[in-house]
């Protein structure tokens, strides 16, 4: 009989993607191959069709009545459905932060044994957090294991290092099974960004937020003999290309979002791939993982977190002192001018990706956490 899993996040698809709704259809389409059974509960502020089949899962949605602080809440609907899906599941699984979790988790109290996966420290809303501190750690104290995504993460983080939880921690990385991904990328984005066939880029993929440190990316930019592609949209895309224009960085594009195949062919052809993040709200960065999958050094910033997991310095590519252009600069200019160790550092970054962040290497370990508490 089939382990039955319950997963519980504030969104997912179809609504707009992020990296850990990509995270979550990953866990679930790896595990989905070692036998489990996976769910997935989640809201959204047009829950129409409230069930969706998609190859990874089966989706439950509920309303999202309100958004604050990026949290969403949900009304009785939520809880009632929550209550019923609980009763149907072997283990549940809740990927933090999502307040509102703890808040289904408090007031059902499921009979279902539960563990969580420990994305990311509150970091940004300080005030909510203090509020939030009772009920956070009245939930992490009740769960069964925490996963951390890396080592440096559960050692860093306040939170999983404390004696009241760090012997629950276990370390599983996050991962991308291959062939969710287009095998064939969409080569027409290089006539619509002017890139042309041998051109050397260097590529980053995000939504562009406060702490992705694209603005570090874009000073570094303008002392580059190449160009430097920034594909995706968010908060702060505007005041970016304003910048870019204003210091004379002409050879940034800024290509707007990307489609999945698309944003292969950016992959595939790029010359690394770089992720200025500097503060710890990038807890892991699936985009390494993504780049490290079509063998592709990888450039990111030490900030305590699982950025520098998945990119190991000097062996898939290069890790700099964050909020720091000229290191950034020095960087790229390396792979750029090296062939040999742009091609031995993409070599190494697939190694690596088949050994600790495929698809399999996912499900196994996730599988086999569930399985354990499920018995």
């Amino acid at each position: 009989m089939k382990t039955s899993v319950l997963h519980v996040y504030r969104t997912y698809f179809p609504d707009p993607p992020g990296g850990l709704q990509e995270a979550i259809r990953q866990i679930a389409l790896a595990t989905g191959a070692q036998g489990i059974n996976n769910t997935i509960f989640t809201l959204s502020p047009q829950p129409a069709p409230p069930v969706l089949d998609r190859p990874e899962a089966r989706i439950v949605r509920r309303r999202s009545w309100i958004a604050p602080a990026s949290c969403d809440l949900g009304g009785i609907a939520a809880f009632s459905e929550f209550a019923n899906l609980a009763r149907q599941s072997d283990v549940l699984h809740y990927l933090f932060p999502w307040p509102f979790a703890d808040i289904l988790h408090a007031t059902v109290r499921p009979d279902s044994p539960a563990v969580l996966t420990y994305i990311s420290d509150v970091v940004r809303q300080r005030f909510l957090g203090t509020a939030y501190a009772p009920l956070m750690w009245r939930t992490l104290r009740q769960m069964r294991v925490i996963v951390a995504n890396s080592p440096a993460y559960a050692r860093t983080s306040p939170i999983l290092s404390h004696p009241d939880v760090r012997d629950k921690v276990r370390i599983i990385p996050l991962g991308i099974e291959e062939t969710s991904y287009p095998k064939d990328g969409d080569d027409t984005i290089f006539n619509r960004l002017s890139i042309e066939q041998d051109e050397p880029f260097f590529l980053f993929i995000g939504v562009l937020r406060y702490y992705k440190g694209v603005r570090f990316l874009v000073q570094a930019a303008k002392n580059l003999h190449a160009k430097v592609v920034i594909a995706g949209t968010g908060p702060e895309g505007v005041s970016l290309q304003s910048f870019a224009a204003e210091i004379g960085a002409n050879n940034v594009i800024f290509s707007g979002q990307v489609s999945d195949a698309e944003k292969v062919a950016l992959l595939k052809r790029c010359r690394a791939l770089v992720l200025p993040s500097h503060l710890r709200s990038e807890a892991y960065g699936m985009v390494l993982v993504e780049a490290a999958m079509f063998g592709r050094p990888m450039i990111s910033c030490e900030i305590g977190t699982g950025t520098s997991y998945v990119n190991a310095h000097e062996e898939t590519g290069f890790v700099v002192l964050p909020e720091s252009p000229q290191e950034l600069t020095q960087a790229m200019n390396e792979l750029l001018t090296d062939d040999d160790l742009a091609t031995k550092m993409g070599n190494d970054a697939r190694v690596r990706y088949e050994k600790l962040f495929s698809g399999p290497a996912l499900g196994r370990s996730y599988a086999a956490l569930f399985r354990e508490i499920a018995e």
